[in-house]
């Protein structure tokens, strides 16, 4: 004669899945940057650096923009450490750039000419030394162009002096 399993051996069985499927779930939504000592304070997809700034931030670019900057400050750095900047057009990597930063609190930056025509979803990825994305930076590029000269750029946020 085989006995029945009981209600409260069914309830610690799943009970003891669920646990297991919240473990898994909580593992593969981990945050940007988890595990890495890195973080990214301030980022910016820019149209130019100047002095460590951007200038013409925005997440919305016309196809005619020529080239775009992307400028991260690289916060908890111990040591000489770097970068690297990859770039995405519609989910397929496009530019990578590595980058040293050199300091606790570093501004770097890197760029890419945006090829006539490619319009769409794109993000810049900024991973640490060992490969671990610490932030990602979406932006559009969309069918149109530039702002008629003498149109002043939308202001970047001014983050704190290095």
């Amino acid at each position: 004669m085989r006995s029945r399993p009981s209600s409260r051996s069914i309830a610690a069985l799943v009970f003891g899945l669920l646990a297991a499927g919240t473990a898994l779930i909580t593992r593969a939504a981990a945050p940007e940057g988890a595990g890495s000592e890195l973080t990214v304070p301030q980022a910016s997809i820019c149209t130019e650096v100047k002095d460590r700034e951007a200038v013409g931030a925005g997440s919305e670019f016309p196809s005619s923009v020529g080239r775009l900057y992307c400028l991260t400050k690289i916060a908890g750095a111990t040591d000489k450490t770097h970068v690297t900047h990859l770039w995405f057009h519609e989910d397929q990597q496009v530019h990578k750039v590595d980058l040293s930063v050199g300091g606790p609190g570093w501004r770097t930056w890197s760029y890419k000419t945006i090829p006539p025509g490619w319009t769409g979803k794109w993000r810049v990825d900024v991973q640490d030394a060992a490969g671990v994305v610490i932030y990602s930076i979406p932006f559009t590029v969309t069918e149109g162009s530039a702002a008629p000269a003498g149109t002043p750029a939308p202001k970047a946020d001014k983050g704190e002096p290095n």
